[in-house]
């Protein structure tokens, strides 16, 4: 027996801030992969991260998620990553529910766009893109602060 789910379709869309911290006494991503020798500007330098999602750009504000996964630089040509992780939440009417992204993130460019390929509980079957905004870098350090805002279908 095959059930159709059409018309049972729905869009959410998410805002949070996604908190890189590379430094300091409790960072929150680190270096896994260092480049090769003959690197170009880091190219093949590979991050692990579990980043707070949060509900503002403040360090203190209340954390929604995580951002759970890699990142590496992908291209010798430009700062590009390659982006591979879950954004897990843990609070209000998306806890214990998931969306992956697996996607290209120019980090120069004003505004990215990348893929959501996937999602698990709430977001069963999701399809959707998230734009990613950076508020804050900070270049000795490499802690950032990126915006996101996530439109995703779902069932």
């Amino acid at each position: 027996m095959i059930i159709s789910m059409k018309g049972m379709e729905k869009t959410t869309q998410l805002h949070f801030y996604f908190h890189d911290i590379l430094d300091g006494s409790d960072p929150t991503a680190m270096r896994i992969i260092a480049p090769p020798e003959k690197s170009v500007g880091g190219f093949g330098t590979t991050f692990m991260m579990d980043d707070p999602l949060t509900e503002g750009p403040e360090p203190g504000s209340k954390v929604v998620g995580r951002a759970q996964g890699m990142y590496a630089f992908a291209s010798q040509h430009e700062i590009a990553f390659l982006m591979a992780l879950n954004f897990a939440f843990i609070d209000g009417a998306y806890n214990g529910s998931a969306l992956s992204i697996l996607g290209r993130n120019p980090v120069l460019e004003e505004v990215r766009e990348m893929p959501i390929v996937g999602g698990s509980g709430i977001f069963r079957l999701a399809r959707g893109y998230a734009l990613a905004k950076t508020i804050k870098f900070n270049p000795q350090s490499g802690d950032a602060v990126v915006e996101y805002n996530v439109t995703v279908s779902h069932f």
